[in-house]
């Protein structure tokens, strides 16, 4: 099965970072020490493992549809390729907007849809939570999200070929809401804040890993932390191995406008006064904001040191804003 059911053993050799594990099903119960847990998990470093979501069969699925999508000829694929003007969706290397090879299509009511409903309803019942403990009226935040109008929320997968030496992805923060992540090889690193070295985050058989992004941390007014991360090679005797991952991003409605929800919040209000940054009111819109950080990320679109800077998103963990600062972040 794609992304190994049975994995080769995680080794112990690698510098880590033990995430906290949040019980979804507690969370959902309201049970206020898992909650506690969880707001600890995401007000400190940003990052949880989160359990008994009840998505597994569809992660399953989702597996195996992108390892099938994936190994279609390079002809094919690239029907679907994204682009270089902003674009979130499609193959990386698109005829048009939501265009799907026959792979997915025939997948898409069985796996995929319901991969997608169930992943929005954990991450819609995190933010319930995050709404509430952040003192903001019952939807102010999952209102942003409603699927009544366009939003940038989407599922991916990812391939890594094996034996690589390079970044798959390098250091970044994620341009939505919240990210609901799911694989079976190492990969994933994250840098906590006040450290300055990079640490892998082991992955759990039946856990997703859970982490806030950009625009939740700007509607907090940086109360929730969206947190550096990359993804390297797996570590160890992994690294022999493709790696798949499979990942639902939930990102606000595309008119939504990125900006602290301090008149709604007196919680956020004071955290804003004492630690105001110009992210807490970009001005732009959450469409803009993924457009913008995804076509400066392309490589045709570079065009010096300051594509570097047009790229970035809110990382203020332990990292300066400044582009030779997150290319270094990237080399560590």
């Amino acid at each position: 099965m794609p992304g190994l059911t049975t994995t080769p053993s995680f080794p112990i050799n690698v510098p880590t970072h033990p995430l906290v594990v949040v019980d979804y099903l507690l969370v959902k119960a309201g049970d206020t020490s898992e909650i506690d847990k969880l707001w600890r998990a995401a007000t400190e470093f940003g990052f949880w493992y989160l359990k008994n979501h009840g998505v597994d069969r569809e992660v399953n699925g989702m597996f195996d549809i992108g390892a099938e999508t994936l190994d279609l000829p390079l002809s094919e694929k690239m029907k679907y390729e994204q682009g270089d003007n902003g674009d979130s969706f499609g193959y990386k290397a698109r005829v048009t907007h939501r265009t799907y090879p026959s792979t997915v299509n025939a997948h898409m009511e069985d796996v995929v849809t319901p991969f997608v409903r169930k992943s929005m309803e954990v991450n819609n019942t995190l933010l319930t939570v995050f709404e509430r403990l952040l003192g903001l009226p019952e939807g102010e935040i999952t209102n942003r999200h409603s699927t009544e109008k366009p939003c940038g929320s989407e599922a991916r997968c990812i391939k890594t070929p094996p034996n690589q030496s390079t970044a798959g992805i390098g250091a970044h923060t994620d341009f939505g809401t919240l990210t609901f992540l799911h694989n079976r090889l190492g990969g994933l690193q994250v840098m906590p804040p006040g450290v300055q070295e990079w640490q892998y985050v082991k992955p759990l058989p039946g856990h997703a890993i859970c982490n806030v992004g950009d625009a939740l941390a700007i509607f907090s007014g940086g109360i929730l932390r969206s947190n550096l991360h990359r993804v390297m090679p797996p570590p160890g005797a992994q690294s022999r191995y493709e790696r798949y991952s499979v990942t639902f991003f939930t990102r606000p409605q595309n008119s939504v406008i990125l900006r602290a929800l301090s008149e709604h919040s007196q919680m956020i209000a004071e955290a804003v006064a004492k630690a105001p940054r110009e992210e807490f009111d970009t001005g732009a819109t959450a469409a803009e904001w993924v457009a913008r950080r995804i076509r400066k990320l392309r490589l045709r679109n570079r065009k010096g040191p300051e594509t570097w800077y047009a790229s970035m998103g809110t990382e203020h963990q332990g990292v300066e804003r400044r582009p030779d600062a997150i290319r270094a972040a990237n080399a560590a």
